[in-house]
């Protein structure tokens, strides 16, 4: 299918272009996100007509896109999840984690759709390059560290928090012990003084 750009699109062209595409990536893709329209006579000498202010609104774009990807880029993003020793995850890193920790980190709007991820996710602890594509022949890339959770209550590494929890939990234990054995004293007493009673 031949289709005319409306903006810059890798390597299909530039606006006003006319390239071929399969028909499902021009109906799925580019017709409904405004990327490109039909090559009709009638587009044709439409676009002709509406070239610079395409150009306009491409370049606007194209700044805008820049600035986002200027917020992000270079950016050092962390995901802690559950791993084995081996460092196999239990489960794995999508686009979605992804954009969601980056845009916690830079109060940005990366969609996961713009987080390229070739190889498929992330089922293994370590450091990974990412390229995102924020459209407008505009890519940024950041630094993803997936590490292992050190603990779910977050225990330092010296283990200080761990032996205080644990002093915590002995002595939480050993009160309701306490209890039942007052509690028995108790229930001895007081049979002895009904027996004592009726007697």
């Amino acid at each position: 299918m031949n289709v005319i750009l409306l903006e810059k699109i890798g390597k299909l062209g530039e606006i006003g272009d006319t390239a071929s595409v399969k028909a499902g990536y021009a109906r799925n893709f580019l017709f409904p996100l405004g990327k490109a329209i039909p090559a009709t006579k009638a587009n044709l000498e439409d676009l002709e007509q509406r070239r610079s202010d395409l150009l306009a609104i491409h370049n606007e774009k194209m700044s805008f896109a820049q600035a986002r990807a200027d917020k992000v880029k270079n950016t050092q993003v962390k995901i802690e999840v559950n791993a084995s020793d081996e460092g196999k995850l239990f489960g794995s890193v999508g686009t979605r984690d992804i954009a969601n920790a980056l845009n916690a980190r830079n109060g940005s709007d990366i969609q996961k759709s713009e987080v390229l991820m070739p190889h498929g996710v992330i089922r293994q602890l370590g450091d990974y390059q990412i390229q995102l594509d924020l459209g407008y022949d505009v890519n940024a890339e950041i630094s993803l560290s997936v590490v292992g959770l050190r603990s779910v209550a977050g225990i330092d590494a010296d283990g200080s928090i761990i032996d205080e929890i644990d002093e915590t939990e002995t002595a939480e234990s050993a009160e309701p012990k306490a209890t039942e054995a007052e509690a028995s004293a108790k229930s001895t007493e007081s049979g002895s003084e009904v027996v004592g009673k009726g007697a």
